[in-house]
């Protein structure tokens, strides 16, 4: 019997992915352990052995049995922390100069799963694997310190005073926007309301991990950032969303505290977002779904039950911080956000997609694109006070596309085209 062997999928390891891995390592032998010291010390307290009760005011067991497990615990914080200086001391080393690699797609996507999936306990542990936002031009990242803020990133195509800011969702990142199909054919969204109608492309790297309240507060300050440095003075702001970027979107426009760049805001665009929240969410396999996608994230689907912060947002369409301060993630409760209504002055647009064919039946096309329902990307509640009110005429239902395919189908660029031209 022959067996199947199956290719693995190089990806070029930065200094700093070793060290992140290595703290990962170490903090997850140490969660194991006390794990497997807390069932040995359940067992035994069960059993009527009192060596297998924790010390008074400590969950640690006593005896021979509370010394190893210490010793485990001390060795792995103590193994850890050498690796991580070791590793900490030899980073410059390797990254140096023209020495350091060029990310990869495949190093990229997986590090945007890992965010998504663990990102807000990789940002709380300082982890070198969280991200931090950033806004890119034609791959180049808007360093605000740096002079001047774009060295020779505008030879090809001129700046102009057009923004328009490209915003990924859950466990994706900004290169995602870029799919060539079978045919060879590249599809970008962004490269074809540049041509057609001069805005000027930059996208956002996130850690998606983070709640969105956190998000939404960070993006805020970056466009701050962008209308102060930007090159050319910016005439008008338009910002293209899918998914969980939606949610940020307006929980930035929602915090904003009269920043330069809402008065320059024009249209936002929504692609498959969330507003009301998604069921996949509370029957908590929304991330194995999304982590299925791509090959390079697949293997952390298996962590989807550790769901970050902002996934949990997604359960109802999080876009405060009151939403979910002083509040158990996991623990199961009725809608209590507040409800956020559409920035005013702004023109939206909202794009639901659903796998149905147009002359389904009703019930399999308010499925939705398979991970959010029609209504919910719609903007529409049960309850009419919460409904989000998009204008007939800036809806559009695009049939046969999931909620990946929103990223580059060819009816959904041509939808933005009419809206946008």
């Amino acid at each position: 019997m022959s067996k199947t062997l199956r290719s693995k999928v190089h990806v070029p390891t930065l200094a700093t992915d070793l060290r992140g891995a290595a703290q990962l390592a170490t903090q997850a032998t140490l969660g194991i352990t006390r794990l497997t010291e807390g069932v040995h010390q359940s067992v035994w307290g069960t059993v009527g052995v009192p060596g297998g009760k924790p010390h008074k005011g400590t969950a640690s067991t006593r005896g021979i049995t509370g010394l190893v497990y210490s010793a485990v615990r001390g060795v792995t914080q103590l193994v850890g922390k050498t690796a991580d200086t070791v590793l900490a001391r030899l980073t410059p080393l390797l990254e140096s100069a023209d020495a350091a690699p060029k990310e990869s797609d495949q190093r990229v996507a997986v590090l945007a799963a890992l965010n998504g999936v663990l990102g807000d306990h990789l940002h709380a542990t300082r982890n070198p694997l969280a991200a931090r936002m950033t806004l890119r031009y034609r791959g180049h990242v808007l360093d605000w310190k740096a002079q001047p803020l774009l060295p020779g990133a505008t030879q090809d195509a001129p700046l102009t005073g057009k923004v328009l800011v490209i915003i990924h969702g859950l466990c994706m990142n900004d290169l995602q926007w870029t799919h060539t199909d079978e045919a060879g054919v590249t599809h970008n969204h962004g490269d074809a309301l540049a041509a057609a109608q001069g805005y000027t492309p930059v996208y956002v790297r996130y850690n998606t991990g983070l709640h969105t309240s956190q998000n939404g507060a960070e993006f805020s300050r970056q466009l701050t950032q962008l209308v102060s440095r930007w090159p050319v003075p910016i005439t008008e702001i338009s910002v293209l969303a899918h998914s969980m970027g939606g949610l940020v979107t307006r929980s930035a426009a929602a915090q904003a505290d009269a920043p330069a760049w809402l008065p320059l805001l024009k249209n936002i665009v929504f692609l498959g977002t969330p507003h009301h929240g998604a069921p996949l969410e509370r029957a908590g396999n929304w991330v194995d779904v999304i982590l299925g996608s791509t090959p390079y994230s697949r293997p952390f689907a298996k962590l989807g039950q550790l769901r970050s912060a902002g996934i949990t947002d997604l359960r109802y369409g999080h876009v405060l911080e009151s939403d979910w301060k002083g509040h158990e993630r996991f623990r199961r409760k009725p809608d209590s956000r507040t409800h956020v209504p559409l920035p005013e002055g702004v023109n939206c647009f909202t794009v639901a997609a659903t796998v149905a064919k147009p002359r389904s039946l009703l019930a399999e096309r308010l499925v939705g694109d398979g991970l959010v329902p029609l209504h919910s990307a719609l903007g529409l509640h049960d309850i009419t006070s919460r409904n989000l009110n998009f204008p007939k005429s800036r809806q559009a239902v695009v049939y046969r596309v999931n909620h990946m395919d929103l990223l580059w189908s060819p009816v959904v660029r041509d939808q933005l085209l009419t809206w946008l031209g």
